[in-house]
């Protein structure tokens, strides 16, 4: 299997939450991590130096190569909380409507803090990507 840039790694998940300076920002990473475990009954695994992620998919891309990646995620950055919705947001437009104040990017949920949106259309949100996740790639 081919080797992706961002992989699984051993740390671990709560120290790096510590080392987040913005206190509003490690504070949404907690209720994230709680969110994100109980949704995808998955261990929060570090994946490379920034990425919170819950449970594994391999991929082959176009040249035959085997990838793995995160199934659900996020990243408290500098400047928002980035969440991995795997899927996309095509098959969840719907939800999108009642979740707040947000951007997405190609597979990314983009928040400025958590008190911006419904934590409850999030969890829906998480559980039908991780699912999907699931039925398209199964392990």
């Amino acid at each position: 299997m081919a080797e992706n840039k961002t992989r699984a790694t051993d740390a671990s998940v709560l120290t790096f939450i510590d080392s987040i300076e913005h206190k509003q920002r490690s504070a949404d990473a907690l209720v994230l991590l709680d969110i994100f475990t109980e949704v995808t009954q998955q261990k929060a695994v570090m994946w490379g130096e920034s990425i919170i992620g819950f449970g594994a998919y391999t991929y082959q891309t176009a040249d035959g190569k085997k990838h793995q990646s995160l199934r659900a995620g996020f990243s408290p950055r500098k400047q928002n909380l980035a969440l991995y919705i795997m899927v996309g947001f095509s098959s969840l437009e719907a939800k999108l409507l009642g979740l707040g104040k947000f951007k997405t990017g190609k597979s990314c949920l983009y928040i400025n803090k958590l008190s911006d949106v419904d934590q409850g259309v999030l969890r829906d949100i998480i559980e039908l990507s991780f699912d999907e996740m699931a039925t398209k790639y199964p392990q």
